[in-house]
């Protein structure tokens, strides 16, 4: 006995016509004809019988259509799942996705993650935004994804939920010629604390992270200048305004100008977030588990770190 045959039984008691079955189940009438006498064989009695131009069931065949009604249901229910999924990964293929980034990761992490997604989905139109942790927060709302540093904070849209993705190093950074800047690899707090300081604005990630660990060790801070942005922070610390702190993935391609300063005795550490948001209106959107589980050969890190995932719409987390 297999499912066809019993789907064909109820496809049958259906119409209560061979000939028609056939044409419902796209079948000639005599494999319809097959698989009613092999599942008669099977059952070792009559399951219908011939009245007129149709047929009619038998005792055993009224017990066995429920059974088969069933049977095909859960046929009928797959088949439409599987054509609903194969409409939905059609429809990932094309749209807009909009992208929104704070500053760091915008500059050192998202090109390389937007290449190799192009290289995957070139029909999907990206556009980004930029700007500070809390500004991109704020924007979760009207972006597909967003990359934001540090921790995302907890006014964040209904229904949206956090998964660990990557870790990233929060360094400091000093001038050539700095009293700090003499070949050693770390430095602690306490130290960096006796001299001019450069930080972010206020909103940024790395700024906050580096407020924090200053509080936690209770050591002193000097601030001689806030600035925006982390080009910004290392241009005055070029100009030799002060101290400043980036992370580590923003100055791999740096020169001698600036010495690479590790905060000890633990590293200054933080995990980034990885934001998803998706609107029904939009058309269909590529979910940003692509993204996420992208390691492309030429990326400067790895991707398999620690950092949050945030899911506005609960659809998602079926993929």
């Amino acid at each position: 006995m297999t499912p066809e045959q019993l789907i064909t039984f109820a496809t049958v008691a259906e119409h209560g016509n061979i000939s028609r079955a056939a044409v419902a189940l796209h079948l000639s009438q005599p494999a319809v004809s097959g698989q009613l006498r092999l599942l008669q064989e099977e059952f070792g009695e009559p399951l219908y019988q011939r009245d007129g131009r149709g047929v009619r069931l038998t005792a055993a065949g009224e017990q066995l259509l429920g059974h088969a009604e069933r049977l095909r249901e859960t046929f009928r229910a797959a088949h439409a799942l599987r054509d609903a999924l194969r409409g939905l990964l059609r429809g990932l293929e094309r749209g807009t996705l909009r992208i929104g980034a704070s500053t760091t990761p915008a500059s050192y992490l998202l090109p390389y993650l937007i290449a190799a997604f192009h290289k995957r989905y070139p029909d999907v139109v990206v556009t980004t935004i930029d700007g500070n942790t809390a500004e991109i927060v704020a924007a979760l709302g009207s972006l597909d994804v967003a990359l934001v540093e540090g921790p995302a904070g907890h006014e964040l849209p209904l229904g949206t939920t956090v998964t660990s993705w990557r870790e990233d190093e929060i360094v400091a950074i000093a001038p050539k010629g700095h009293p700090l800047a003499d070949g050693r690899e770390a430095v602690t707090l306490d130290e960096l604390g006796v001299h001019p300081l450069v930080l972010r604005e206020p909103g940024s990630g790395v700024r906050l992270m580096v407020e924090r660990a200053f509080a936690d060790c209770d050591a002193p801070m000097r601030v001689a200048l806030e600035i925006a942005g982390v080009e910004g922070v290392k241009e005055a610390v070029r100009a030799s305004m002060g101290i400043g702190f980036v992370s580590a993935m923003s100055i791999r391609h740096e020169d001698s100008a600036l010495q690479r300063l590790r905060i000890a005795p633990e590293p200054l550490t933080r995990r980034d977030a990885l934001s998803r948001a998706v609107r029904g209106a939009r058309p269909a959107r590529l979910g940003n588990s692509t993204m996420a589980r992208q390691r492309p050969s030429d990326a400067p890190f790895g991707l398999n770190g620690r950092c949050g995932v945030l899911f506005e719409n609960p659809f998602w987390n079926r993929f």
